[in-house]
C-alpha cells in the first residue's frame, strides 16, 4: 500500500509504467516492493517472506540470490562487458553457449540469441518468412497459433498469442494468423469423447484450417508443448502425434515454443522430450539464464539453415540483429546457469519431484469451487469453477482467482492467477519440504475464500 509521500512505493506510482497492469487499480493500491531474494524465498521492504510460487515469471529455476550467477556475471562484465556478433564478430561466451544448446536440443543444428521470448518468437516467424521466399515461395506465409496460447507481446507474437486480453485495441491479431481450437479436454471435450478421439478431432481441425486456407499459403504450426500462461494445459494424450503428422503432410514447419517448458520443468531438459515433439524451430528463455539476464535464444535444424545460409549469399546478407544478440553478460550467466542445472540434477528433478507436487494439487480436488487440478512435472494449477457439476465459469470471470491470490500473498505465497486458475511453477531447487510448506500455505488461503 501506499504509505509516505516520498517513500518507493509512492515514486513507483507517480513514475513506473507497470506491465501487464491496471494502471488505475496500481494508482490506488500501489506496488508490492520486493527487495530480495534466497532459494526459493523473496522478501518484501518490509522483511516479509514470500515463497515465489511461479518462480518469477516461470524463470529462476536455480532459485534467488545464487552466487555463482552473480560472480560469473562480475567477472564477465569486468573481462568483456558488450561485445556484437555483426559483421564476423563474436566473443567467446556465445560461441560456447551456441554449441551448449545445439547439443541439449535434439535435432537442432544452429542458435541464434534475442532478449526475450516475444523477440525469440518474432524473429522465428521472420526466418521462416526469409525461408520460403529463399524456396521461391512467397505465398507460403500463414502461422497457425492456437485459443488460450501465449507466444509473447510483440506486435507479431502478440498475434500469435490467443489470449484476447492481449490482442484488445492493440488492434492485433494481424491478418496472417490462424487460430485453431485448445487443447484442453476437460473444458472442451464433448460427451462421449476420450482424450485420443478429442486429439483426432483437434487434429482434424487443423488439417481443415490447413486446406480451407491452402497449404501453399501456410508456414508454419506453432504451440508450446504444454500451455503455460493460457492456464497450464498439458495436451490430451496422442495430441501432439497427430498435430505433427498433419503439419508433415502439409510441408507446414512446426515451432515449439520452449519458452517455459525448457530446461527441467516437465521432467526433461525439454518439453518436447516429455511430448515427443520433433520441431524444425525451437524457442527458449526464462530458465535458460533463471532470468537473471534477458536472454533468449531460437534454435533450429541443418535443413532450415541451409536455406537461410543460400539467401544469404544469394542476396548478401541475412539483414536482421540486435545490438544485445549475443550478449557476452547474458550468455555468460546462461553458461554458469546451465552448469548449475546439470551439476545438481535440476534438467530432471521433475520426475523426482513431479509426483508429490502433483499429489498436492490433486489434494484440493475435493474442494466445492475447483473444477480440475492438472499438470506436469514441476508445473501445475488448479482452475475454479461457480459450479462443479456444469464447470460453469465464476460471474465476474476472474473473481475468485484474484481473491485467492491476494489471499496467497497474505499467507506469504506469490502464485499467478490466470483468470481463475491459480499457476504453480517453483524453482526447480525446491525440496520436498518446501512443497509441502507451499501448499499448506494456499490450503490456508483457500481456506479463507
Amino acid at each position: 500500500m501506499i504509505d509516505r509521500p516520498n517513500s518507493l512505493a509512492a515514486r513507483d506510482v507517480a513514475y513506473y509504467f507497470h506491465p501487464a497492469t491496471n494502471a488505475r487499480r496500481h494508482e490506488k493500491v500501489g506496488p508490492t516492493m520486493i527487495e530480495r531474494g534466497d532459494g526459493i524465498y523473496v522478501y518484501d521492504d518490509q522483511g516479509k517472506e514470500y515463497i515465489e510460487g511461479l518462480a518469477g515469471l516461470w524463470s529462476v529455476a536455480v532459485g534467488f540470490g545464487e552466487p555463482r550467477l552473480a560472480k560469473a556475471a562480475a567477472e564477465q562484465l569486468a573481462k568483456l562487458p558488450f561485445y556484437h556478433s555483426f559483421s564476423h564478430k563474436s566473443h567467446p561466451s556465445a560461441v560456447k553457449l551456441a554449441e551448449r544448446l545445439v547439443g541439449m536440443a535434439p535435432g537442432m543444428a544452429k542458435a541464434h540469441f534475442t532478449s526475450s521470448g516475444s523477440e525469440a518468437n518474432d524473429l522465428t516467424i521472420k526466418m521462416i518468412w526469409y525461408y520460403n521466399n529463399a524456396l521461391g515461395r512467397p505465398q507460403k506465409k500463414k502461422i497457425i497459433s492456437r485459443q488460450r496460447a501465449y507466444h509473447g507481446v510483440s506486435i507479431v507474437s502478440g498475434s500469435l498469442t490467443g489470449l484476447p486480453a492481449f490482442h484488445r485495441d492493440f488492434d492485433l491479431p494481424l491478418p496472417f494468423v490462424r487460430h485453431v481450437g485448445c487443447p484442453n479436454f476437460w473444458r472442451y471435450g464433448l460427451p462421449g469423447e476420450t482424450e485420443e478421439t478429442f486429439a483426432t478431432r483437434l487434429a482434424d481441425e487443423l488439417e481443415a484450417t490447413i486446406l480451407a486456407e491452402g497449404a501453399d499459403t501456410v508456414a508454419a504450426f506453432i504451440g508450446e508443448p504444454l500451455m503455460g500462461a493460457g492456464g497450464v494445459l498439458p495436451p490430451p494424450a496422442t495430441y501432439w502425434e497427430k498435430i505433427q503428422a498433419v503439419c508433415r503432410r502439409h510441408d507446414v514447419l512446426i515451432v515449439a515454443d520452449e519458452v517455459i517448458t525448457g530446461f527441467g520443468r516437465t521432467g526433461n531438459p525439454f518439453g518436447c522430450q516429455t511430448y515427443g515433439i520433433t520441431p524444425d524451430f525451437m524457442t527458449v528463455s526464462k530458465a535458460i539464464s533463471s532470468s537473471y539476464i534477458p536472454l533468449s535464444a531460437i534454435l533450429f535444424t541443418d535443413q532450415i539453415y541451409q536455406t537461410i545460409a543460400d539467401n544469404s549469399a544469394k542476396i548478401g546478407v541475412f539483414a536482421h540483429g540486435f545490438t544485445a544478440s549475443g550478449h557476452p553478460v547474458a550468455t555468460a550467466v546462461a553458461l554458469e546457469n546451465l552448469d548449475i542445472l546439470e551439476e545438481r540434477g535440476l534438467l530432471t528433478v521433475a520426475q523426482t519431484l513431479g509426483p508429490q507436487f502433483q499429489g498436492r494439487l490433486q489434494g484440493f480436488a475435493s474442494h466445492p469451487l475447483l473444477g480440475e487440478a492438472r499438470g506436469i512435472g514441476l508445473i501445475g494449477a488448479l482452475e475454479f469453477v461457480a459450479d462443479k457439476a456444469t464447470k460453469a465459469a465464476p460471474d465476474p470471470a476472474g473473481s475468485i482467482g484474484a481473491r485467492l491470490a491476494d489471499l496467497c500473498q497474505e499467507e506469504g505465497l506469490i502464485v499467478r492467477n490466470i483468470g481463475d486458475v491459480i499457476a504453480f511453477c517453483p524453482p526447480l531447487v525446491i525440496t520436498p519440504a518446501q512443497i509441502d510448506e507451499m501448499f499448506d500455505r494456499f490450503g490456508r488461503a483457500l481456506a479463507r475464500l
